[in-house]
């Protein structure tokens, strides 16, 4: 049994009603919602604007539902379209991988290197596990993982430098696509003994300690300044670095409070001595997205390694 086989669950397909089903109407369903637009559409699909707008109008008759609706100069997707635009998705990259010329890629024997940009959070949880899975599922496959920051994933997806990126706080817009891996769960770490205070902590407890973050720029206050702003404290900052595994060795020489992904805090703070808390006051830190350029979206081992990639990602939450 292939990989892709093995990742599926099988069920029955009721091939009668999906007979009287043409599904080309799902390829104008995937076209329109990544496109917004009918014109686009029909563009994109090399049809005619009148076609695509006949197919607009069996799908609405179909499901029951108006899928778009006009605002300004796009189509907005209903929450109907919505819910369906993924496994409509996924479907049809299941239908491309299996029509592609079959032993193009076979990661049993495969050996090649996938680039894979990530953020800092996905560097520390995701990546060991998806070594893991691949030395079993494709020993002969090996992955460099290039850094990334905001202002780098654009160019690195669309000079093929990396082949996807992992942990992007939202989907680009233009040649890209992407889909969404982890919520944003934040949680506290530190060290009883040096602060004082035993897990969990309240608001007024965490507002009157000193504080490691994340931070990516020159802004010392990070992430963790956001909650501080939107509350009217005054954030103390005792440290701050580009990555969280530092903030976690802070905090166990230091009394400090460090602020980090739930599935950091998870995984590490017990490594380090720390209890964790969860974060007392309302978060608003992004979720992690996963992004690659769409001029990969024929490519069968990256579709491959995106399957993976989602694999491990639901393991981990």
């Amino acid at each position: 049994m292939s990989l892709i086989k093995s990742m599926s669950v099988m069920q029955i397909i009721d091939h009668f009603n999906l007979r009287s089903f043409d599904l080309n109407l799902l390829v104008a369903f995937d076209a329109l919602i990544t496109e917004g637009s009918v014109t686009r559409a029909a563009r994109k699909l090399r049809i005619g604007q009148s076609a695509m707008s006949h197919n607009l109008a069996t799908l609405r008759m179909l499901l029951r539902d108006d899928l778009f609706v006009r605002v300004g100069q796009e189509m907005q997707p209903t929450a109907r379209a919505q819910s369906l635009s993924g496994p409509i998705r996924h479907a049809l990259q299941q239908a491309q991988v299996a029509l592609q010329v079959g032993n193009d890629f076979d990661p049993r024997t495969e050996k090649r290197v996938f680039r894979i940009g990530v953020s800092d959070e996905m560097a520390q949880v995701l990546l060991p596990d998806l070594l893991g899975y691949l030395a079993h599922a494709a020993p002969g496959i090996g992955i460099l993982a290039r850094e990334l920051s905001l202002p780098t994933v654009e160019p690195l997806l669309n000079r093929s430098e990396i082949d996807v990126a992992v942990g992007v706080p939202y989907v680009p817009q233009g040649s890209f696509a992407g889909e969404k891996l982890f919520d944003a769960h934040a949680s506290c770490c530190f060290h009883p003994d040096l602060i004082g205070r035993n897990a969990p902590l309240d608001a007024d407890a965490y507002f009157a300690a000193r504080h490691a973050v994340f931070s990516h720029s020159a802004n010392i206050a990070g992430c963790v300044g956001d909650i501080y702003q939107k509350t009217g404290h005054t954030l103390d900052v005792g440290f701050a670095a580009p990555a969280f595994l530092p903030l976690l060795a802070a905090a166990a020489k230091a009394p400090l409070i460090a602020t980090v992904p739930e599935r950091i805090a998870r995984r590490y703070a017990a490594l380090f001595g720390l209890v964790t808390s969860p974060v007392p006051v309302a978060q608003g830190f992004s979720a992690s997205f996963m992004v690659w350029a769409r001029h990969t979206e024929r490519d069968v081992a990256v579709l491959w390694m995106r399957d993976c990639i989602r694999i491990v990602a639901l393991q981990a939450s």
